[in-house]
């Protein structure tokens, strides 16, 4: 009798992307097997929701709705629903999709394998919510979607009451893990080939809050400087309430913590910031952004920005473009804002009309196009070491080129070197064009160097293929897994 097969859908953050690669490692722990690619369903589909996503219920309810007929004609397939949006909804999503078979939430993914169990014996509906955390998901099974770059998650929940964010209610108050179990994390992790590792929390630099260490995060981060093997450390996302001297520091110190911050700004306007409950102001951030270009000259500094919040005037909005000018961000993921059902600023007075948003989303898009492509052009002429990535590159196989990222995250497609390079290998180059979202290096590479990273990825694709079981359309840092470009701090602008 041939294993189950499973697929596992999902949408959101950085958080459920770590989250998926658990499910993904749980189903394999009971038995299942990825689905191959193209097949025409699986045994058991995972949904692992959002949200914070503007209509992400319709989204689910459609894609539940396709699968529908395929489950009718399929006997003994099964639906599950995870995540934000199941911990939110609850009996709801039994109710409008009678169909599917599990509903767990944020706390107690580890229940998925027994649910489904219970779901096919008792040829019943399983939902079964926890209100706080079980297990920390790190100690959970994992099938890792790279063999080069990995998430090690520090901590989840968070203790912000950002007005516009639904988060803390649904993923908790802040829980850190101690940074002895996070550092015997990498360390392993390390030891199977992994040289990149992006330290991941709802509000990363709040880390420690929990354990009564507010330094704890900077020391976590020397720590990770003292790993033998790890070449490259990245975290999402700090908040910038929490970014204190002795991270700056840490990171300008600490020859393996990357130069590449991301900073959510949200608004520049101090109105708009009150309103929002973020808990700094214009000046606050900008003084962020001076402190840390001045330890680390070259660090490439990426936002998140709401467009249109309710309350905003033409004057707030100026103050956003304001603080676009002087902090130069190489990179913004810029959101029009949108009513978050059971957040605060849904039932604001002041909402905008959506064709105010639209304009002064084009504007401010438009202001942070010329500043990205102004700060690449920077770099071009400059020799970087590049790690390169499995399909960051789309148009690779066309223009004979590989792509991978530069220590400050800009993504570079580069001409394939001579000697064989695999993903995780260091490529040397030279840049040679700047486009606003990525970097050519047209020449021929400076220097090649296989690592144990690339071992690590041979030895992977040398056992017999097995197809992506986790489906990640999600944003990505590092290089945990090539994705169209969304936000890449917390949950959707939430840090």
């Amino acid at each position: 009798m041939s294993a189950k097969t499973y697929e596992v859908r999902t949408h959101g953050c950085q958080m459920n992307v770590h989250d998926s690669e658990r499910l993904a490692g749980l189903l394999e722990d009971a038995g299942y097997v990825p689905a191959p690619e193209g097949a025409d369903g699986a045994d058991v589909v995972v949904f692992n929701t959002c949200a914070v996503r503007e209509n992400a219920d319709n989204k689910l309810y459609g894609n539940l709705g396709q699968l529908a007929p395929k489950k009718a004609s399929r006997p003994g397939m099964q639906i599950a629903v995870g995540g934000c949006l199941a911990q939110k909804d609850r009996d709801i999503i039994v109710k409008k999709a009678p169909w599917v078979d599990v509903v767990f939430g944020t706390h107690n993914i580890g229940k998925l394998p027994v649910l489904l169990e219970r779901a096919r014996v008792q040829e019943e509906a399983q939902v079964e919510i926890a209100e706080s955390l079980e297990a920390f998901p790190s100690t959970l099974p994992t099938r890792r979607e790279s063999a080069y770059a990995a998430w090690v998650s520090i901590s989840v929940g968070c203790n912000n009451t950002c007005t516009f964010c639904i988060v803390p209610a649904l993923r908790g108050k802040e829980k850190d893990r101690r940074p002895g179990d996070i550092l015997a994390e990498i360390e392993t992790l390390v030891s199977e080939g992994v040289s990149e590792i992006t330290l991941l929390g709802q509000n990363v630099n709040a880390y420690g809050s929990d354990i009564g260490d507010r330094e704890a995060f900077s020391k976590l981060l020397r720590a990770c400087g003292k790993i033998e093997g790890l070449e490259r450390v990245r975290f999402t996302s700090p908040h910038p309430r929490d970014f204190t001297d002795d991270v700056i520091a840490a990171m300008a110190e600490t020859p393996n913590v990357m130069p590449q911050l991301h900073m959510p700004l949200q608004s520049g306007s101090d109105a708009v910031l009150k309103s929002m409950r973020r808990s700094y102001r214009q000046e606050r951030f900008l003084g962020i952004i001076e402190k840390v270009r001045a330890a680390m000259p070259d660090a490439a500094i990426s936002t998140d920005i709401i467009v249109g919040f309710p309350g905003e005037t033409e004057e707030d909005f100026e103050q956003t473009l304001h603080t676009v000018r002087e902090s130069r961000f190489a990179q913004a993921f810029t959101f029009q804002y949108s009513k978050r059902p059971g957040t605060p600023a849904a039932t604001m007075e002041g909402q905008i009309p959506k064709e105010v948003v639209q304009a002064r989303y084009e504007r401010l898009v438009a202001l942070q196009e010329e500043i990205s492509w102004e700060e690449n052009k920077k770099q071009v002429g400059r020799t970087v070491e590049v790690m390169v990535a499995e399909g960051e590159g789309r148009k690779d196989g066309a223009t004979h080129r590989l792509s991978g990222r530069a220590p400050d995250n800009r993504l570079v497609h580069f001409t394939k070197p001579a000697a064989e390079v695999r993903p995780g290998d260091m490529v040397t180059v030279e840049i040679t064009y700047a486009a606003p979202h990525h970097l050519l290096a047209e020449g021929e590479a400076v220097s090649v160097r296989r690592t144990r990273s690339g071992d690590a990825w041979e030895r992977r694709n040398a056992a017999p293929p097995q197809p992506a079981g986790v489906m990640l359309g999600l944003p990505t840092v590092g290089a945990p897994a090539p994705a169209p470009a969304e936000p890449a701090g917390g949950c959707c602008p939430t840090s």
